[in-house]
């Protein structure tokens, strides 16, 4: 009782901060303040209601126990996140958004593309994933190649969509001014669309961030060498050693705001002249 005491009291105390800090004015202290006090409450209540429920660990491990093999496999964790993270999502990341940026800008210049291939990549979109990782690993082998080419096919249609539509965001009267100026299409191109295009082509940027790490750890499932962040956890899940599944959570967890908060912080630099930056 004492632990659900202590989970309660948390409660409160955690919430009575976050009212008194959210009424005052928003600066970057109380935005970064709030949701850090709003996590680590949930990480009190999670330890108290575990220990005073006596819930076992194979079930729900302890937020200490999970910090603990945390601590103590470091080097088992940093070998898996190379493996998935560096090796599988990021080449992938690259690769498939690479790829869909230059098949935007062909799809835009002749449109007969854009009429065969969209309908298409909606198609091959709308795949399961659970069913296109097997035949991947099987052509591509069991190392991270196989990841990178599931995250290819994950992030390359969300990238397309989304490109080629902010190549369409310009108006007719922009366009009409850069053919006054005697803009052909390659210039128009890159002084016009391009920069408009852009909070576009960083929507689909950041939408490929979550793709891309969803897609390498899946896709370890399905076969990997002895090591990576989807290896380690079908694998952990089978022995019942759930706090190492979670602690290679916790580690994909970091890994995925990371990796988006890099290219939000990307898009405001690239992006500061348009309306939701300056706000």
């Amino acid at each position: 009782m004492i632990w659900i005491a202590f989970g309660i009291v948390a409660w409160m105390v955690g919430w009575r901060l976050n009212v008194y800090l959210s009424s005052l004015p928003r600066t970057r202290m109380t935005r970064l303040v709030v949701p850090t006090i709003f996590g680590v409450t949930l990480i009190v209540i999670w330890e108290s209601l575990v220990r005073g429920f006596a819930i076992s660990p194979v079930l729900l491990p302890p937020p200490s126990m999970i910090a603990v093999r945390f601590v103590t496999s470091t080097g088992i964790l940093w070998e898996d996140f190379v493996q998935t993270v560096i090796k599988g999502a990021l080449s992938g990341y690259v690769i498939g958004c690479g790829a869909a940026f230059l098949t935007a800008i062909a799809v835009d210049r002749f449109p007969f593309l854009q009429r065969g291939l969209l309908p298409v990549g909606n198609f091959v979109a709308a795949l399961p994933i659970i069913g296109m990782a097997p035949i991947l690993v099987m052509w591509f082998g069991f190392d991270w190649q196989s990841k990178a080419a599931v995250v290819v096919v994950m992030v390359f249609f969300p990238m397309l969509v989304n490109t080629v539509q902010g190549l369409q965001a310009t108006d007719s009267m922009q366009r009409d001014l850069m053919r006054t100026y005697a803009a052909g299409y390659w210039k128009t191109l890159l002084k016009l669309r391009l920069p408009a295009a852009m909070p576009f082509i960083f929507n689909g940027l950041k939408i490929a961030t979550t793709l891309a790490l969803i897609g390498a750890i899946v896709a370890e499932f399905f076969g990997s060498p002895i090591k990576g962040m989807g290896f380690r956890i079908s694998t952990e899940v089978g022995r019942l050693a759930l706090d190492m599944v979670w602690a290679e959570i916790v580690v994909a967890a970091i890994a995925g705001s990371a990796f988006y908060g890099l290219v939000a912080l990307l898009e405001k630099a690239v992006t500061f002249w348009h309306p939701s930056q300056r706000g």
